[in-house]
């Protein structure tokens, strides 16, 4: 048994991630038009019909900008933060409008999905993983910095999209004015390529098969000079890129690892670790 999991788009012009079996799925952000994701979901043979919900990372518009007309064309409800949600001032039809909490899975059949917390410029932001099928996939980008709850989650997923968002060099030589580049690279801005190359090497399970670098800056970043950085780390494990102008292919995480061309069997995902939700990093 596998997850199924895509990207739709990655980047500060939309985020939209699905995550699914053969019964039922979920969009992770819906920063894409109604139109577009509609448009992307086909390309990849996908249907809106198996999403059962989305779940809203934070209240930025490349988040956020086809959430209304989604929820209120195919009837799907919206999980978001209370906290999130007053901020977004996204208007939400009370029916398919949820709440949720940090650690408090929500089940759709197979699917469980886990809200835990990060560090980022905006009123009460999220990360998620998406289990079902003994498979657990991450969904962390726009983390300013890596704090203990990314590390925890990160290290149990088999395959995640994970924010490489900036070249250091390419961000203090670019064109951005000063206080954007200190926002960027604030504790509460985005990580930088070997910010996320160091939470990779560090914590990453032996299991992880795919990881999928996502939310890539457009003027401080370049595909093929991330790709070549984690590829020289990567060991068993696969990595792409989430495109900001494209969906991504569509890719089966089985849970399996390929070494030396062969494949290993599956290992059970790691025992969740009982964490307050009040550590002073995060």
């Amino acid at each position: 048994m596998s997850l199924i999991i895509a990207s739709l788009n990655s980047g500060s012009n939309g985020n939209c991630y699905y995550i699914g079996n053969r019964q039922e799925a979920v969009l992770v952000d819906a920063g894409l038009t109604c139109r577009e994701t509609e448009n992307r979901l086909s390309n990849l043979g996908l249907v809106f019909q198996k999403i059962k919900a989305v779940f809203i990372t934070h209240e930025h518009t490349d988040h956020t900008r086809g959430v209304e007309v989604i929820a209120r064309k195919y009837k799907i409800p919206v999980y978001i933060s209370a906290g999130t949600y007053k901020k977004s001032k996204l208007q939400i039809h009370g029916d398919l409008l949820r709440h949720f909490e940090a650690y408090a899975p929500v089940q759709f059949g197979a699917l469980s999905v886990n809200a835990f917390p990060k560090l980022h410029d905006a009123s009460d932001p999220h990360s998620f993983t998406v289990t079902g099928n003994g498979v657990t996939i991450g969904v962390l980008t726009d983390l300013g910095s890596v704090c203990d709850h990314v590390i925890q989650n990160f290290g149990k997923c088999h395959a995640a999209f994970l924010e490489a968002n900036y070249d250091e060099e390419m961000l203090d030589k670019g064109h951005y004015p000063l206080f954007l580049k200190d926002r960027i690279r604030s504790d509460h801005g985005h990580l930088s390529n070997h910010q996320s190359l160091e939470l990779f090497t560090t914590h990453k399970a032996e299991f992880m098969s795919h990881l999928l670098l996502s939310h890539l800056s457009q003027d401080n970043n370049n595909p093929r000079l991330v790709e070549d950085l984690f590829v020289r780390h990567a060991g068993n494990t696969r990595i792409a890129i989430a495109s900001r102008h494209k969906e991504s292919r569509v890719y089966h995480i089985t849970g399996e690892m390929v070494v030396n061309n062969q494949v290993v069997a599956p290992i059970p995902s790691v025992k969740p670790i009982q964490m307050s939700l009040f550590q002073d990093n995060c």
